[in-house]
């Protein structure tokens, strides 16, 4: 029973966004849906819940194979088994049916690009994996030549995901750097076009205008797959930012508000271990109990029964793990407290999945406490999570915001394992916070939207943009990051921090590189723009 558990832990520890199958139909979303997992009487029960649907197995058994966790399940009262499976997103299409989809996209992107650019020749268009040059199959890559000048294309079908097609612009300056590097001087790549899907190219454009447009060209076109029509988009139209400014929530009032429920929380855990258990507030309605940024238990305002008097419910459960605290479930949160102390430590067992659970955030709560380890200028007592949030969906990172001693606030992107958007990311992150921090001052009070919203109160901000920090361990850093990064306009000014590995017991800085630093690439290709 206790495999069971373990599998099943791991699993959601390492693909927090994955999804619940049966028979090919998926029946939950791990983002959304909770469960519960029980070992009783030697037997090992499964419940999963959601808005719209509950399923109660006993599980018997359980296989991961090419990254699918198979639960082999039994309805009650039934002796046929029945699979379950868990897999880490809602792309099920065979690898057949993919490389199907990419080959024929590619015989549409070439009819699409001669017809449009009737003056270049469309060169080597391919999908082909390069996993040296982090180059995967989703991308189709080429080039269009006209005599010495040269564009570098990389493209995109429209049923790859929206994560995918997000990605691209990462891909296409890594594509635009490799064609000039190989380009053995007999072309001269002026620039880089990117092709995505009709309605797609939302976040693209907005990451596009701060690219440094002194070393490249760079064009964004929407394809109609349907229609074969291109279309090119301005980068200049950002359109709306999909962010919102959530408001500081008031310490005193809603410490004052939980003190009750808090209590019951912090009297099921150890004395011991109080100390080290951070009490956070999500909201002025939402208290949060983690430790090292995983969160066990929280307090929640609600309303009572059919009325409108408000009650708070008390939850605890790790991930999607959550149930409500009784009398009897009293001593549920007591042993889930009990195994979480023991095992998610600094010194902890690497293969344990309450050890690998939720690293980033870990990572997060480090710097909220001990910040300045990554730039002594950072002023410690004001440090916010997610602020601005993003409205569409959770991109399933942690960022900080900051300030340093002279008023400039500081976005710190955050990465604990290795991510080829590191850099991309993390400019996501500045454009908004830039873009909240611009918006005018109130003429009565002079402060600007981050104070009027209860943001870095009694200090004076600085007008100019945000820094941009990007940090992870020096061996999670991805090659690419410093390409990338190259390629950012000057007006980003960013630091690329390597931390030590053992940053769960203390956070140090190994190396650092900052944008004034790293040169933009080199001159013969500035030379060769046209």
């Amino acid at each position: 029973m206790e495999q069971i558990s373990v599998a099943l832990e791991s699993f959601l520890a390492e693909s927090p966004r994955a999804v619940v199958l049966e028979d090919g139909k998926v029946l939950f979303d791990m983002r959304e849906a909770k469960y519960k997992l029980a070992t009783e009487h030697g037997r090992c029960t499964l419940h999963l819940w959601g808005e719209d649907r509950n399923l109660v197995r006993r599980v018997s058994g359980t296989v991961l194979r090419n990254g699918v966790l198979r639960l082999s399940t039994h309805r009650f009262g039934q002796t046929k088994p029945q699979t379950l499976e868990l897999v880490t997103d809602r792309d099920r299409r065979t690898p057949s049916t993919r490389e199907a989809t990419r080959v024929k996209y590619l015989r549409v992107l070439e009819r699409v690009l001669l017809r449009s650019f009737p003056e270049f020749k469309v060169d080597a268009l391919r999908t082909a994996m390069d996993l040296e040059k982090s180059f995967g199959p989703a991308y189709a890559r080429g080039s269009l030549v006209q005599g010495q000048k040269a564009w570098a294309i990389i493209a995109v079908n429209e049923e790859e995901t929206q994560a995918t097609v997000d990605g691209i612009l990462t891909l296409g300056i890594l594509w635009l750097q490799h064609c000039r590097e190989s380009g053995d001087g007999r072309k001269l790549y002026q620039g880089l076009k990117l092709i995505v899907p009709r309605g797609m190219a939302v976040l693209t454009l907005s990451r596009m205008a701060w690219l440094n447009a002194n070393v490249a060209q760079w064009e964004l076109w929407e394809l109609d797959q349907k229609s074969e029509e291109l279309e090119q988009r301005d980068a200049a139209d950002h359109g709306n930012l999909t962010t919102r400014l959530i408001h500081a929530p008031n310490e005193q009032a809603a410490q004052e508000r939980f003190a009750e429920s808090r209590e019951r929380v912090m009297e099921l855990v150890p004395e011991t271990m109080r100390e080290v258990v951070e009490q956070r507030l999500r909201s002025g309605t939402e208290l949060a109990f983690l430790l090292h940024g995983l969160e066990f238990a929280r307090v929640r305002m609600g309303y009572s029964g059919n009325s409108f008097n408000s009650a708070q419910e008390i939850t605890f459960g790790a991930g999607a793990n959550e149930t409500p605290l009784t009398e009897e479930s009293e001593n549920d949160l007591r042993d889930l407290v009990a195994r979480l102390f023991a095992r998610r430590i600094a010194g902890g067992d690497k293969r344990d999945p309450l050890y690998r659970m939720q690293p980033e955030r870990w990572l997060e709560s480090v710097l909220r406490r001990d910040v300045e380890p990554l730039d002594a200028r950072l002023d410690p007592k004001h440090v916010y999570t997610q602020v601005p949030a993003f409205a569409a969906a959770d991109r399933g990172m942690l960022d900080l915001l900051g300030v340093t001693g002279d008023g400039r606030l500081a976005v710190i992107e955050l990465k604990a394992d290795e991510d080829l958007h590191l850099a991309l990311q993390g400019l996501d992150y500045w454009v908004r916070v830039r873009w909240h921090h611009l918006q005018n001052p109130d003429n009565n009070t002079g402060l600007g939207e981050f104070q009027r919203h209860g943001y870095f109160g009694g200090l004076r901000l600085s007008t100019e943009s945000p820094r941009l920090y990007l940090v992870a361990p020096a061996l999670r850093v991805h090659p690419a990051t410093e390409t990338v990064l190259r390629y950012l306009s000057p007006r980003v000014e960013w630091s690329l921090i390597a931390l030590d590995e053992r940053w769960r017991a203390k956070v140090k800085a190994v190396w650092r590189k900052r944008s004034t630093d790293t040169s933009s690439p080199s001159a013969h290709v500035l030379q060769g723009r046209v």
